[in-house]
């Protein structure tokens, strides 16, 4: 691909490449500059850390000078050492929301720079501790990048590596050479990769999909489609009874309802147990009952496909257990040793940091010791000191490890526990209010239905968004038979998504108190 850069004699060619920890940024500004001095020019890069993964990327920013123009000049060049907003040849993102604040920051202008990006997401803490969906709008990201820059190319560079069984540098590295936006030959580039000795194949191959992803990217970046088809039911199940319940579903539930039926049936049967995904199943069976009375294919089978999703949630909830279980997983294992690149001679230690709350340890006891001990204020407080800084784990030890595999173990009592208790009676109310909500109201029923969305995670997060969910089932069993229940719930639960601390849902719902006008 031709070159695309225009730059002049005398003038830098000026790189900002940003990236999180882990993702390689450092590598990829090495590369650049050992390619550039090969080739006979001169190269300076630098660093701006962030603070700590999301919270903060790095940016690494390079600066290549010509050395023909080095020589013209009779003396050294100064090159700068942090990019200067409007003044950025090439912009490279190692993640789409990082092409976004490049943007933001002014990095990328149209009559200049040229954009490159994976269109792949890591989501910031901000995005997942939000009440309600927080993800940002991947789209806005690439429509604004199309206006923003003199080219924008961008395709999942990360699915690109993994593909190659490398790492994101090396398809970052393709993209640049297959961009065209530096004057410099696929062969020096992929020499760049071989003089580094490290993981060459995998890289070069990696370097290859990311050289063809942007040689052959259109002029303007397309949007991502994130409509999923209707995922087939697998064929296979390693038990009978399990077969039994996927063959159950593609059978007797609505095609809409599939897909999420099938992964509500997965969520709790890896939750707890076989009999736990039949309570699953039992359940939805009830609803899809009265779905077929009530509202069935003239509703699009709205609130099967609901609480598919939403039962699960409730059922298989975020606990003590439920996180040791996750933390001793020979996966999760594999996958950190994969995210910090360990090689197979390394030993990696992970230190977990545990901070549970008094609700979580009397949830964790069986039903009766546990409400003793959290009726009990001497014991409270005695757990609130003890755990009051919380704990720092490595369960990479042999110590650490058999005392969060124990904790997981707990899981077959779990059904006595109190947390258990109070859990499975939430449910209860939960269903028996959609079942007297759908015969008088049917889209008030679903919406009833979304009203879980607003509980998750643990300790304090749990104990907001379940204060919350509480308030709107009792504001919703009082909407049947009144102007707009459905919109005016949605709008309760829009409200509650909004604001962490409820006060907006407070305001409104004491507004919904009034009798709506028709």
């Amino acid at each position: 691909m031709a070159n695309t850069t225009q730059f002049n004699a005398g003038t830098p060619i000026k790189i900002a490449i940003m990236a999180m920890g882990g993702q390689g940024g450092g590598v990829l500004a090495d590369w650049t500059v050992d390619l550039a001095e090969h080739a006979g020019w001169w190269a300076q890069t630098t660093s701006v850390p962030g603070v700590a993964q999301r919270t903060g990327a790095t940016i690494y920013y390079v600066e290549l000078m010509p050395g023909a123009a080095v020589e013209a000049a009779g003396r050294a060049p100064t090159l700068a050492m942090m990019p200067t907003p409007g003044d950025v040849d090439l912009a490279v993102a190692a993640e789409l929301m990082e092409a976004g604040r490049a943007i933001q920051r002014g990095l990328v202008t149209p009559d200049r720079t040229t954009l490159i990006s994976s269109s792949h997401r890591a989501y910031a803490v901000t995005e997942k501790a939000a009440p309600g969906n927080g993800i940002g709008d991947s789209n806005k990201v690439i429509e604004v990048g199309n206006e923003a820059s003199k080219r924008f190319i961008c395709s999942d560079l990360q699915a690109l590596a993994d593909q190659a069984g490398s790492v994101i540098s090396a398809s970052m590295f393709g993209a640049m050479a297959g961009s065209g936006a530096l004057p410099f030959t696929r062969e020096q580039f992929e020499e760049t990769i071989r003089r580094s000795g490290k993981g060459v194949n995998p890289s070069l191959k990696a370097f290859d999909l990311g050289f063809q992803s942007a040689a052959n990217a259109p002029v303007t970046a397309s949007k991502i489609d994130f409509s999923k088809p209707v995922t087939e039911i697998p064929e296979t199940a390693s038990h009978p009874k399990v077969r039994a319940l996927l063959d159950d579903i593609k059978t007797n539930f609505p095609a809409p309802a599939q897909p999420m039926l099938v992964a509500g049936l997965r969520r709790t049967l890896d939750f707890q147990d076989l009999r736990y995904a039949q309570e699953y199943m039992e359940h939805m069976r009830n609803i899809h009952k009265l779905d077929s009375q009530f509202g069935g294919l003239a509703k699009s089978w709205a609130l099967t496909t609901a609480a598919a999703r939403y039962v699960a949630v409730a059922m298989a909830y975020d606990d003590v257990i439920r996180v040791a279980d996750l933390k001793t997983r020979g996966t999760r294992f594999d996958r950190v040793r994969d995210e910090v690149l360990a090689k197979p001679d390394q030993l990696v230690y992970t230190t977990e940091y545990m901070h549970p709350q008094v609700a979580e340890i009397c949830g964790l006891m069986p039903a009766a010791l546990g409400r003793w001990m959290q009726d009990s204020k001497s014991i409270s407080n005695f757990i609130n000191i003890f755990c009051r800084k919380g704990r720092f784990l490595q369960s990479g030890t042999l110590s650490g490890f058999l005392m969060l595999y124990v904790l997981g173990g707990v899981r077959r009592f779990r059904r006595g526990t109190l947390r258990h208790q109070v859990e499975a009676k939430s449910l209860q109310q939960y269903l028996q209010l959609i079942e007297r909500t759908v015969r008088q109201d049917y889209d008030l029923a679903v919406e009833v239905v979304n009203c879980r969305r607003l509980v998750k995670g643990y300790s304090d997060t749990h104990e907001r968004g379940n204060s919350k969910y509480q308030r709107l089932l009792r504001a919703a069993a009082e909407l049947p038979g009144q102007a707009n229940a459905a919109t005016r719930l949605k709008l309760l639960r829009d409200a509650a998504l909004a604001d962490p601390e409820g006060t907006q849902l407070d305001k409104m719902l004491a507004q919904t108190a009034q009798p709506a006008a028709a």
